[in-house]
């Protein structure tokens, strides 16, 4: 039941490597399970040779340079990022009765939920009129999303139903193909919203070709599945291979590995030699092995982790339902160069009353703290790999260790499949966004509670609770000074200067709590 305590704290823990191959520590990230139905295709590579590729061995006292970089045999295929499904948001945190403006690969998209035919809708944010947002608009009363700057309204196709300027006896300009709105395929699947970033008609069915990966955990009723999801100061490859590096763990998230697991060692010393293996990589993404654990990329945006089926005692594989089995999803999502966006989800077959008893904002305070305790020193990193060029990554980087096995992976795939960045067809000038004060890069207001529903919920109703003891407070003492002497006991008197107090106390604990949860905290490390 350890890793249960892990997810009782509320935190998006990933842990450093175990002392031994446990299955259930504390730690999440190496002990977790997931019996995915996508299979990655092996590239015809034996396991030694991707091994010595990815893995080089320490370095001795005569080798104080890194290896040359190893170079594919052979013409790759390449990926096509714009041939892809990518998530949008979760569902649960998709509000029916507005529209929703999100921006991925440099595309601004505007999604809504269309009652007419039941489903979600993805179309370009951007009215035909004078391109003002359609995500500022609204939904009107025959279900229609109405642009709020002139009345434009368009159906779930995209095309526009009703122009107010018109002559009503005039020619049907809204007819007019250039009045329509692009519209995108979409799909709701392991109750995320996916969409296809291609308007072209011979897309429209793409659906009934290529589906979004499936991740049968998050839609196994056996198991729990509460998501979150963030926006990144930081880019889509720095936020991929992040999550791809375990051996981070114990230093960057020390204080709140602490939290979570008290035997930690207080001198900060967690670290230790990991054998990590990078076991195949094609364009569909690499399968690695950790010793105890597995995990899988599948490009672009599905990272996860969990620990294969155990056999028993008797040497057979258990059953399924016999385990204790969990997985750490990521899914990141490319937004623009410099601003990434992580969806992330935790499926877990035990201990699934915490989900019904703990609020889902409370497990999101902690999953925002571990982002939080390295978001600063990773958008320096990307500014520092822009400035030498995403090509020579590990040129400049020194990796000597196995424990960056799935690290160089990932670049190796980046380089050889994928051009070595995100392909942004020519949207961007290719520089960074300019770093911003510590307060709005660590904001957690605009990048995660104004998108995350519970979150949203919770915040408003503690900024109630907060003004109505400031009210209790001042109202307490309004009566202890208008009330003559004589008129109430001073045990009345005294227990209304001792409730003002106490109220006027707790306003103030709970404004702090409100803006370090909720608005900004930021993360000291010489101090964690």
């Amino acid at each position: 039941m350890e890793a249960v305590c892990a997810f009782s704290v509320g935190t998006l823990h990933i842990p450093t490597a175990p002392e031994r191959p446990t299955s259930f520590r504390k730690s999440i990230f190496f002990s977790n399970h997931v019996n995915s139905h996508i299979s990655l295709v092996s590239g015809g590579f034996s396991k030694s040779k991707l091994f010595t590729a990815l893995s080089p061995p320490p370095l001795t006292e005569s080798s104080n340079q890194p290896e040359a970089e190893p170079e594919f045999e052979g013409q790759a295929e390449k990926f096509d990022w714009y041939s892809q499904w990518y998530p949008l948001m979760p569902i649960c945190d998709l509000d029916k009765r507005k529209p929703h403006g999100k921006r991925v690969l440099g595309i601004d998209v505007v999604v809504w939920w269309d009652r007419n035919e039941g489903a979600w809708q993805v179309q370009d944010d951007a009215c035909p009129h004078r391109l003002a947002p359609l995500s500022e608009g609204r939904i009107d009363q025959w279900g229609r999303l109405q642009c709020v700057y002139h009345g434009w309204c368009f159906n779930g196709k995209g095309e526009c139903k009703f122009i107010p300027q018109a002559p009503p006896d005039g020619p049907p300009i809204h007819t007019s193909k250039k009045a329509c709105v692009a519209s995108y395929p979409s799909s709701v699947q392991n109750d995320i919203l996916w969409f296809w970033p291609n308007t072209d008609p011979q897309y429209k069915d793409i659906l009934t070709r290529k589906k979004p990966p499936y991740i049968p955990e998050i839609d196994d009723p056996s198991f729990t599945k509460l998501m979150g999801n963030r926006d990144i100061p930081y880019g889509y490859e720095v936020l991929t291979e992040n999550l791809m590096d375990p051996a981070h763990v114990p230093y960057a998230h020390y204080g709140l590995m602490r939290t979570a697991e008290p035997k930690v060692k207080a001198d900060r010393e967690g670290g230790r030699p990991l054998e990590l293996l990078v076991e195949k990589l094609d364009i569909n993404g690499f399968i690695a092995d950790q010793g105890w654990s597995k995990s899988k990329f599948i490009p672009p945006c599905i990272f996860y982790a969990y620990t294969p089926d155990k056999p028993s005692e008797s040497g057979e594989t258990q059953k399924p339902s016999a385990q204790k089995k969990m997985a750490l999803i990521f899914i990141c999502i490319p937004v623009s160069p410099g601003k990434s966006r992580l969806i992330w989800c935790f499926p877990r077959n035990f201990g699934k009353w915490m989900d019904k008893i703990v609020p889902r904002w409370i497990f999101h305070i902690g999953q925002n703290l571990i982002l939080d305790s390295d978001l600063y020193l990773l958008h320096v990193e990307e500014h520092k790999i822009m400035d030498i060029g995403p090509n020579n990554w590990q040129k400049a980087c020194f990796v000597p260790t196995k424990s960056d096995a799935l690290v160089i992976g990932y670049r190796k795939w980046l380089k050889k499949y994928a051009g070595g960045q995100v392909e942004w067809r020519g949207k961007y000038s290719g520089a960074l966004p300019s770093t911003p004060p510590r307060e709005q890069l660590l904001d957690r207001y605009w990048s995660h509670v104004v998108n995350c529903k519970s979150c949203n919920s919770a915040y408003k109703s503690l900024n109630v609770i907060e003004v109505m003891l400031q009210i209790i407070s001042v109202a307490s003492i309004g009566i202890v000074a208008t009330m003559k002497q004589g008129t109430i006991s001073v045990a009345t008197r005294n227990s209304l200067v001792v409730l003002a107090v106490l109220s006027f106390a707790f306003s103030r604990w709970l404004a702090h709590f409100i803006y370090k949860n909720f608005r900004y905290h930021d993360y000291d490390h010489a101090f964690r």
